[in-house]
């Protein structure tokens, strides 16, 4: 029986082992700033929605949101406070009898006496009940609709982090394409000048082609370190969206490829733009604010009922022997109404303005819903001219590899010029240039579009 526990035992000890050791090394790994932190777009995305700081910025507004809708609740609760006062009379108050009172003041002038205590005490409580009043509702629902309105606002600023993180990406993913593309020109550069180095030995190249040759490769390389610190500031302009460490390196996985989206999304998303844009709705709400701020306004001209109630424990006394105090006890409850019967004007002034600030938000959403419209159709227009150069620079592409192959094996055979074969590595390596950054128009003018109708 002893056996057989410590056959089982001991294979599972070392599996736990194991486990903790890959698990501390793993954390270990995780915090290593030289370990690339590896990204597809969508990891990107769900990343900038946890941090990116605009984003933490509207939940902490969503938040403030919530909270007014509770404070508006407390206006149609009862309001219920505790006092307390002390006072030291000084110099109590005094009692004035006049002149030939009988029994009193026989005299034939004023007296006073002092009367109260040196020490004075009051604790209570008050009530105050709503009961009418025509701003309560409607602040309410105020306080409903900015909840709402912040809502969009923070789904607006999703959307336009997303739009960034999607630019920004797409970036970096095309300054890639561009170092690959001058990394390739400059070894095709080098190695032309090895093969003129070569006939240059044996005497089958000019001393000019030689110079050329070497020229070409010293205009070549800063291209390459161009696009080299280009990909770390397109890097970095991620990292900051995402609030991750510049010194954090990231490795960046997705396809850069041209996508069509169908006609008929196309179509239906044109459609529902204006009830599904962020931007769009957010005016909406604002708009229903406005309305509801001028009845706000007007409430002014109407009372308001409240229930009022107050009891009182009230004494005084000279001593500080409180247990000796004799306390007096009041009670009262009863309805307490105000109405306005003029307060120069200012009522009227308000609605007015309220009507002038909803007026002008209206106008302010039809602007909005004509820019919108401009925005959808200037993206689509950018997707069509960039599908276009796509399909056009993958021919280009094809026919400059031909011909660079053509023209090294022209001047390998005596036949060719050597400029004859730089053109046609500066043609190879455009192209290819041309094509990566048609592919990134595309891709940032679909993120616009999906921008502008609310994807």
């Amino acid at each position: 029986m002893n056996t057989s526990f410590k056959i089982s035992y001991y294979p599972a000890f070392r599996y736990v082992i194991l486990s903790f050791l890959f698990f501390i090394v793993t954390v270990s790994r995780a915090g290593d700033s030289t370990v690339p932190l590896v990204l597809t777009l969508d990891q990107a995305l769900s990343l900038a929605k946890q941090q990116n700081r605009d984003m933490l910025i509207a939940d902490q507004d969503r938040n403030t949101a919530h909270a007014q809708v509770r404070e508006a609740w407390a206006g149609a609760l009862p309001q219920i406070t505790l006092s307390g006062q002390y006072l030291r009379n000084i110099k109590k108050q005094v009692l004035f009898i006049g002149p030939n009172t009988p029994f009193i003041n026989p005299s034939n002038s004023t007296l006073t006496f002092e009367i109260g205590s040196d020490n004075a005490y009051t604790m209570g409580a008050q009530l105050s009940q709503p009961l009418y009043s025509r701003k309560v509702g409607v602040a309410l629902n105020i306080a409903h609709t900015y909840r709402d309105f912040t809502e969009k606002a923070y789904q607006a600023v999703e959307q336009d982090v997303t739009l960034k993180v999607k630019k920004a990406f797409y970036a970096v993913l095309l300054t890639q394409k561009l170092v690959e593309a001058n990394r390739q020109g400059l070894d095709v550069v080098r190695a032309n000048l090895e093969n003129v180095q070569a006939l240059y030995r044996f005497g089958n190249a000019a001393e000019f082609d030689l110079l050329r040759a070497e020229v070409q490769v010293a205009n070549t390389e800063p291209l390459l370190i161009s696009a080299e610190n280009n990909l770390l500031l397109a890097k970095n302009n991620l990292k900051n969206l995402l609030a991750i460490s510049l010194d954090k390196e990231i490795e960046l996985r997705g396809e850069f490829k041209y996508e069509e989206i169908p006609e008929t999304t196309l179509e239906e998303a044109r459609q529902n733009a204006f009830t599904v844009n962020p931007l769009i709705r957010q005016l909406d709400l604002q708009e229903s604010m406005f309305e509801k701020n001028i009845s706000i306004e007007r409430a002014n001209y109407f009372p308001t009922l409240n229930l009022i109630g107050s009891y009182q424990w009230i004494t005084q006394d000279n001593t500080f022997e409180f247990s000796n105090y004799l306390w007096a006890k009041t009670l009262y409850v009863g309805l307490q109404m105000t109405y306005p019967l003029f307060d120069g004007f200012k009522t009227g002034a308000r609605v007015q303005q309220a009507a002038v600030n909803r007026e002008k938000i209206h106008y302010t959403r039809l602007k909005a819903e004509e820019g919108l419209s401009i925005q959808i159709q200037s993206a689509e227009l950018k997707m069509a001219e960039s599908k276009k150069r796509i399909q056009g620079q993958e021919k280009n592409i094809e026919q400059a590899q031909k011909a660079v192959h053509i023209a090294q094996t022209r001047f390998q055979n005596g036949v060719g010029t050597q400029l004859e074969l730089l053109d046609t590595q500066v043609a190879m390596t455009r192209a290819q240039t041309n094509y990566a950054q048609a592919i990134y128009d595309y891709l940032v003018a679909k993120a616009e579009w999906e921008f502008a109708v609310g994807q």
